[in-house]
């Protein structure tokens, strides 16, 4: 529970952090995410031993982290996007979405069967994101985007036969070459915020790669220690922070269609977590 509740705490309190590397622009916080985690993870997995993994690797699984690669760095550069241009409940309603989009996936790819409940829960957030689209005049692209290119990737992790450790190392080596090839042309064209804003900036940076990998292993040690419809339950303390910080902190203005939108997902999310409840209870009876 503690592993779960300090991942979950940490993912919630990205919406602070990320604004602090400004004024680099996403894109170069993408980069220096994927530089500084490949780096943390490798010194990692050398001291942990579990490198042999990525030695005994073959190319399907290769070729699946980088599928995974892909999807991840597209999550990542869409949630910088959200909430340096002062979009965080839009990415608070993109993880509201995702478990459902996880649910979805599920039954559309791996077939499995949803319980009826579940069924409602994924009605009515088809709704909400169908009301956000029409009528709010602003279609939630970042929110949809960031529940869909986490669930895939999600997906794509669930098929890759590598320890959590591993499988993250895999993903930012395969990202490396492109993101230091990136650093690597502002350094060239004079526009990299690396070296002239200071130490403080640098380091920021710098810390982007333990910040992004502590809560992803941390997370992956809870779910192989408590049941997974915990994880489930515990997994809302993250939208629902970014959701706080955007109306009491960051101030933003939420249209009244969209405000709607955003309790009937809030709905959605109350028969998920029910359903959940009731096959627990079920199961200890």
């Amino acid at each position: 529970m503690v592993y779960a509740l300090l991942a979950y705490l940490m993912w919630g309190g990205f919406a602070a952090f990320f604004p602090l590397l400004k004024p680099a622009e996403p894109v170069e916080i993408l980069a220096h995410r994927v530089v500084w985690t490949a780096a943390f993870m490798l010194v990692l997995i050398v001291f942990r031993g579990t490198i042999r993994e990525l030695r005994r690797a073959d190319r399907a699984t290769w070729f699946q982290v980088l599928l995974a690669s892909a999807f991840i760095a597209v999550n990542w550069l869409a949630y910088v996007i959200a909430v340096n241009s002062g979009h965080v409940a839009e990415a608070a309603l993109g993880y509201f979405i995702n478990p459902l989009v996880n649910v979805l996936l599920g039954m559309l790819v791996l077939g499995e069967r949803l319980r009826p409940l579940q069924k409602i829960s994924v009605a009515i957030a088809a709704l909400a994101v169908l009301l956000l689209a029409t009528l709010s005049g602003q279609p939630p692209v970042l929110g949809l985007t960031l529940a869909f290119s986490f669930g895939i990737y999600g997906l794509i992790k669930k098929r890759i036969q590598l320890s959590p450790e591993a499988s993250l190392t895999a993903e930012t080596i395969v990202l490396f070459p492109f993101a230091a090839g990136y650093l690597a042309y502002l350094v060239i064209t004079g526009t990299s915020t690396f070296g002239g804003h200071g130490t403080s900036h640098m380091l920021l940076l710098i810390s982007s790669g333990i910040i992004t990998a502590t809560p992803l292993l941390l997370f992956s040690k809870a779910a192989q220690l408590i049941p997974l419809s915990t994880i489930g339950m515990m997994q809302y303390m993250t939208p629902t922070m970014q959701m706080l910080w955007a109306v009491f902190v960051m101030h933003e203005d939420l249209a009244m269609m969209r405000l709607i939108g955003f309790c009937i997902i809030w709905v959605s999310v109350a028969v998920f977590l029910t359903d959940i409840w009731l096959q627990r209870k079920a199961k200890t009876i």
